[in-house]
């Protein structure tokens, strides 16, 4: 059966939680990448957790709608690995499911790692389909946001110091002002609001929006926007990044 790990509590040590893997040395995994701010999250949980975080893998899927991958603004995930210092893999994945699950199983080859670290939180369909691809290549799941509460993990992400921007938008309650808005603690208020009386979800876990991260702990570096363009089609809309580059901290 597939495997996920799931460290909800921080008190576990990490030898409990990673029964099944090699542990002759230091843990590696790698981070199933998008740039937004769940993938990011979740790569920082692992290195908290002392994992080495070796690699990030990006799959750039031709289906713009991707049920399985995010995909507004992957062309920054290679800014993000430079702010990171990590080598980024990236694998164009064919449209389709089973194009798709191809890209992920191609991806997950190419790193010498002993898991994988996933973003997921709620997705039973992502779940579902990692963790079957990962099984397959002997590859354990690490996913700590799996099952959180998202009034919480939004606040977790300001807490840790995140900087996040809306990349996309696309339900009711979210207009073209949202677009390239910075996280703050009047958004995560707002989202909260949304939930009660729009139903959104506060983490965008139903499709509501997506996310693009400009600084976190385990950045070297900042992403500073020089420019950015909002492209609006009836009732969604995207941020696409058009120039960018890496600051100093501070």
């Amino acid at each position: 059966m597939p495997s996920i790990l799931k460290l909800a509590d921080p008190s576990v040590p990490v030898e409990t939680a990673i029964t099944g893997l090699r542990l002759s040395g230091p843990v590696r995994v790698a981070a199933l990448f998008s740039g937004g701010k769940d993938s990011t999250y979740a790569a920082y949980v692992a290195s908290q957790r002392g994992w080495d975080v070796t690699h990030l893998l990006s799959i750039l899927p031709q289906d713009r709608d991707s049920m399985l991958f995010h995909t507004p603004n992957l062309h920054m995930t290679p800014i993000q690995a430079e702010a990171m210092g990590l080598p980024l893999v990236q694998e164009t994945a064919q449209a389709g499911e089973q194009g798709e699950l191809d890209a992920l199983r191609r991806i997950l080859r190419k790193a010498p790692v002993d898991g994988v670290v996933v973003g997921a939180i709620a997705s039973d369909y992502q779940h579902q389909r990692v963790n079957r691809i990962a099984d397959e290549l002997g590859l354990r799941v690490f996913a700590p946001l799996w099952r959180h509460d998202p009034r919480q993990l939004v606040r977790d992400y300001l807490a840790a110091g995140f900087e996040i921007v809306f990349s996309s938008v696309s339900a009711e309650g979210l207009d073209t002002t949202w677009l390239g808005r910075h996280w703050d603690d009047r958004v995560v208020g707002d989202l909260l609001r949304l939930q009660e009386t729009r139903g959104v979800n506060p983490c965008g876990e139903g499709g509501e929006f997506e996310t693009l991260v400009l600084d976190a702990p385990l950045f070297e570096r900042r992403i500073e926007i020089l420019r950015a363009v909002p492209d609006w089609h009836g009732s969604a809309g995207l941020w696409r990044v058009e120039e960018a580059r890496l600051v100093s901290k501070g």
